[in-house]
C-alpha cells in the first residue's frame, strides 16, 4: 500500500474528488499536508494549519493570475485581486455586509421570502428543496442586496447559470471562446445593474465613487455568483445532514435554538465550496513540498475541515461539536467571505422554517441525496417528503 504523498496523489481521479473525496483527502493528509496531484495540475493542500498559512499569505499565494477564470468573464474584482487593488475593490462593500447591518436590513426580508417559498410547497407533501426553496431564496436575497428586487428571479437565475457555465468553460479551456454565452449573460446583468446605479439609493450607487461603474458591476457579479451558488449549497447540505442523522435531528427538533450550531457543523463537514485556488508568486516551501513560482496551489477546504488534529472524530456530524466554528468554509485571511454573515442568516432561517413548518420532514428514500461536485458540493437534487 503506497504511503508517500506522491504515490497516493498519482492515483487520485476526478471521479474520486467529485463523488466522495473524503477518504482520498484523508489518505493524502495523513501522508503529508501538501502533494502534487497530476489530475488537478496543482499542489493540493489538505492539512488545516497549512491551509490557513496559504490563505493568509496573499503575497506568496495570490489570486491575481490569468488562470483565475472568473476575472476572464466578469472583469477584475475583489475576488481576483490582491493587495491594495483588492482592498480598494472590497472596502466600499464592507459596511453593508457586517453582521449588524445584514440583520437590520435583511433579516425580515429573508424570513418573509422563506415563509412564502415554504407556504407554496407545504400543501403538497413532497418537493425538491434545491429548486423549490434553497435556490430561489438565495436568488431573491441577492436581488434585494443588489437592488434588483423587481427583476424576475428566473431571469436572475438564467444570468447566473450563464456566468457559471462561462467560468467553468474558461477554466477548462482558457481563451477558446467557451465563455461567449456567459459574456452575453453578464452583459444583460450589467445593463440591469447600470439602471440600478443610475437610479441611486442602492448599495451599488453608494460604491460608485470609490469604484467606477464597471468595477461596481464586476464586483456585483461575483457577489451574485457567491451569494447564489454557495448559499444554495449550504442550505441543501444542512438539511441533508440533519435528515440523514436521526440522532442529531431529534435534539434540533426539540430545541430550534440548536439550528445555528447544526448549520455551523454542516458547514464544517461539507463546505459548499470545497476548494479554492491560489498561484505561487515565488519559489517557496510548503509542508516539505518545493513550490515553484507560477505553480497552482489548491487549498482543499473539505480536507482542512476534517483534519483530526483540529476536529475530533471529523467524519461525524455532531450538532454539539464545540469547535465547529473553527472551520475554513468561508476561507481565511484577506479573502474571507464578505457574505459570511448573510449566508449564515439565510441558511439558519431556511433550516429553522423547514423544520418548524413541515411536520415529519424526511428524505425521500427513492432518490440519492449525497453531495457531489469537484469545486461546488451539494446534492444534485434534494427530494423530501413530509406529513401534509
Amino acid at each position: 500500500m503506497p504511503t508517500s504523498p506522491s504515490e497516493l496523489a498519482d492515483r487520485v481521479t476526478l471521479a474520486d474528488l467529485e463523488g466522495d473525496p473524503h477518504p482520498v483527502l484523508a489518505g493524502l493528509r495523513a501522508a503529508g499536508p501538501a502533494a502534487w496531484v497530476p489530475v488537478l495540475g496543482a499542489w493540493l493542500v489538505t492539512g488545516y494549519d497549512l491551509a490557513v498559512a496559504v490563505l493568509r499569505d496573499a503575497r506568496t499565494f495570490t489570486v491575481d493570475d490569468p488562470r483565475f477564470s472568473t476575472a476572464q468573464v466578469v472583469g477584475p474584482s475583489m475576488l481576483s485581486l490582491d493587495g491594495t487593488p483588492h482592498a480598494r475593490h472590497r472596502g466600499p462593500f464592507n459596511r453593508a455586509f457586517r453582521h449588524d447591518e445584514v440583520h437590520a436590513r435583511l433579516a425580515a426580508f429573508i424570513r418573509a421570502e422563506t415563509g412564502r417559498l415554504v407556504s407554496a410547497i407545504e400543501p403538497h407533501g413532497a418537493a425538491e428543496l434545491r429548486r423549490a426553496v434553497a435556490g430561489p431564496l438565495a436568488a431573491a436575497v441577492m436581488a434585494e442586496v443588489l437592488g434588483l428586487g423587481r427583476a424576475d428571479p428566473g431571469t436572475i437565475l438564467t444570468w447566473y447559470d450563464g456566468i457559471v457555465a462561462a467560468v467553468q468553460a474558461e477554466s477548462a479551456a482558457p481563451g477558446r471562446g467557451g465563455a461567449a454565452g456567459g459574456t452575453a449573460a453578464f452583459g444583460e446583468l450589467a445593463d440591469s445593474l447600470r439602471e440600478v446605479i443610475a437610479g441611486g439609493a442602492s448599495l451599488l450607487a453608494e460604491v460608485t465613487g470609490p469604484l467606477t461603474v464597471d468595477e461596481a458591476i464586476s464586483n456585483a457579479a461575483v457577489l451574485m455568483f457567491g451569494g447564489i451558488e454557495t448559499t444554495e449549497g449550504m442550505i441543501a447540505n444542512a438539511v441533508a445532514h440533519l435528515l440523514s442523522s436521526p440522532a442529531q435531528l431529534a435534539p434540533v427538533l426539540a430545541d430550534l435554538s440548536l439550528v445555528p450550531a447544526a448549520v455551523e457543523e454542516s458547514l464544517r463537514l461539507e463546505p459548499a465550496a470545497a476548494v479554492v485556488d491560489r498561484y505561487a508568486t515565488r519559489d517557496t516551501r510548503l509542508g516539505g513540498a518545493e513550490i515553484r513560482a507560477g505553480d497552482q496551489v489548491t487549498v482543499s477546504i473539505a480536507g482542512a475541515n476534517r483534519d483530526p488534529a483540529v476536529f475530533a472524530d471529523p467524519d461525524t456530524f455532531d450538532v454539539r461539536r464545540p469547535a465547529a466554528g473553527r472551520h475554513l468554509t468561508f476561507a481565511h485571511g484577506p479573502h474571507f467571505c464578505l457574505g459570511a454573515h448573510l449566508a449564515r442568516l439565510e441558511a439558519q432561517v431556511a433550516v429553522e422554517t423547514l423544520l418548524a413548518r413541515l411536520t415529519g420532514l424526511r428524505l425521500d428514500p427513492r432518490y440519492p441525496s449525497a453531495p457531489r461536485g469537484l469545486v461546488f458540493r451539494k446534492p444534485p437534487a434534494l427530494r423530501v417528503r413530509w406529513d401534509s
